[in-house]
């Protein structure tokens, strides 16, 4: 019995690893890409743009899955400051060093642009600066959904008594669900930092896909490749056309990661990949079990400070860039970001720095 409860969760592993490594690409390239706000007279181009951006939409939403995923059992282990408190060595440590490092790396910039005679006033206010800095980097970038996170399993540990009834999940789709109306109706502000519970649903979802691994991986199997790629593709077609019509409407927000066609797309890709399951090269080049997070918290870093400094003059200015220059614009980008990222991450693994990156 124990041999098999082993073997179980071996399995489980190896497809977790090849699924975020996925998605972690999935995030790279997102937040790299240089298509973003470029507007295009011609809707061939836009339609080109729109797919290059949606491709990896699914990336965060099936984060959140994994994350449920991995921590089912915890969540009948520790009640909820118990839980925060281990995750404050393995997580918020790190998170925060990471953190005060791209605060550090702003403030450096902005003094030497003003020693070179720039027009910079922040010395005037420097600690006003500072914060504001903190304040920006913590809710407006991709810093921010690791709080998330935090928050969303604290209040699913909060609510364990209720973790695996079906009425229970419905409640937070339901919540999940009025961020994907709000697109529409703009009852509050669209931003990724105020969809603070729209991502719960989807932390609760891994939870109860954990429980019920088997047989739903067994319904999956039973589903044919081309029916699983059709509906992957049906989805696909669908996030793209919800883009459009969302610019159409003159929304700041189209690509938002709630669009209800989006959580259909990252569910079917979702279920996608774990049919594809374990890709041993992954495992054994990339060692997403390893390196995953300190990715995360080094892509941003690379991309707000470091990209400026290689792609600086007109030639990269991407509103002037055609879309397929766009494109290959953004595959260096993500290339440059993702490959560093890796690099750095595995140089601390085995380091007694490797509490940076959560190891």
């Amino acid at each position: 019995m124990e041999e098999a409860i082993l073997n179980r969760e071996k399995k489980n592993f190896d497809f977790v690893n090849t699924i975020r490594c996925i998605s972690m690409m999935g995030i790279v390239w997102e937040h790299s890409a240089s298509l973003w706000g470029v507007k295009y007279s011609n809707s061939g181009d836009t339609a080109l743009q729109i797919a290059s951006m949606q491709f990896f939409k699914f990336a965060t939403i099936v984060f959140f899955l994994i994350g449920g995923f991995l921590i089912n059992h915890k969540f009948t282990e520790y009640t909820a400051s118990q839980y925060i408190k281990r995750r404050f060595s393995s997580t918020v440590k790190p998170w925060l060093f990471w953190i005060m490092v791209l605060v550090i790396a702003n403030v450096i910039q902005k003094w030497i642009v003003y020693h070179k005679g720039g027009t910079e006033t922040f010395l005037d206010h420097p600690f006003a600066y500072f914060i504001e800095q903190f304040r920006y980097i913590l809710f407006e970038s991709s810093f921010w959904f690791i709080l998330n996170f935090l928050i969303c399993i604290t209040l699913l540990l909060l609510f364990k008594k209720y973790l695996y009834k079906i009425w229970f999940g419905l409640v937070l789709l339901f919540i999940s669900l009025i961020y994907s109306a709000n697109l529409y109706f703009e009852w509050f502000v669209t931003r990724h930092s105020i969809a603070l519970f729209g991502f719960v649903f989807y932390l609760w979802l891994g939870v109860y896909f954990n429980r019920y691994y088997e047989p739903v991986l067994t319904w999956i199997n039973k589903i044919s490749w081309w029916k699983m790629l059709a509906m992957n593709m049906f989805t696909f077609v669908l996030a793209c056309v919800e883009i459009w019509m969302l610019m159409e409407r003159g929304s700041h927000d189209e690509y938002n990661t709630l669009r209800i066609s989006n959580i259909a797309y990252s569910l079917t890709m979702f279920m996608l990949l774990l049919k594809f399951g374990n890709i041993k090269i992954i495992d054994k080049y990339l060692t997403p079990r390893k390196s995953t997070f300190g990715i995360y918290l080094i892509h941003q870093i690379l991309i707000i400070r470091l990209l400026p400094e290689i792609f600086k003059g007109r030639p990269w200015i991407a509103q002037e860039l055609s879309v397929y220059q766009n494109i290959g614009y953004s595959l260096l980008r993500f290339l440059i970001v993702y490959l560093i990222s890796l690099l750095v991450t595995k140089a601390l693994q085995n380091t007694k720095w490797k509490w940076l990156i959560g190891n």
